[in-house]
């Protein structure tokens, strides 16, 4: 808790909770950004499970986006960085942020998992009909993980104290 005390008094927080601008650009930019990676992830995640684009080989759907994906990633890491700055203590506070880093880190686990496993013998089943009952689970988690992201977010909102 002390850090966070430290960064609740740094200069930079207090801009980013105090300027008229600041929190409203960062926010405008982390949700913007997060819809793009969403749009990306859903749809390697419907190609895993065989929901749409079947013609598409699942290796060239991934070449594609993730570029993507990683920039999205890299950009909603910055700004949520920036927008827990801002009141970092309160942000920590609530149960609705803590619930979001965890599933932030089994989102995480999810790709390495899928990576470890079956990413590597993408070759072997990536012309097939159908995917493999793994890519559709990691497929499946994923999508579960990023929809209940996203409403952990929206809860920090309204769980943090007025202004």
């Amino acid at each position: 808790m002390s850090v966070l005390a430290w960064l609740h008094d740094t200069p930079f927080s207090t801009v980013m909770r105090e300027s008229i601008w600041a929190e409203p650009i960062v926010e405008t930019i982390h949700v913007l950004t997060l819809a793009v990676f969403l749009g990306f992830v859903l749809l390697l995640d419907l190609r895993l499970l065989d929901l749409t684009m079947r013609q598409r080989r699942v290796s060239d759907l991934f070449h594609e986006l993730n570029p993507g994906l990683f920039g999205g990633f890299a950009v909603m890491v910055v700004t949520g960085l920036l927008l827990f700055s801002g009141d970092p203590v309160a942000f920590y506070s609530t149960l609705f942020f803590k619930l979001k880093m965890l599933m932030l880190v089994l989102a995480g686990l999810n790709v390495l998992v899928f990576n470890a496993t079956l990413g590597r013998r993408l070759p072997q089943w990536d012309g097939r009909a159908r995917t493999p009952w793994g890519a559709k689970a990691a497929g499946v988690v994923s999508l579960v993980l990023w929809i209940a992201i996203v409403a952990a977010g929206r809860g920090i909102a309204y769980a943090l104290p007025p202004p």
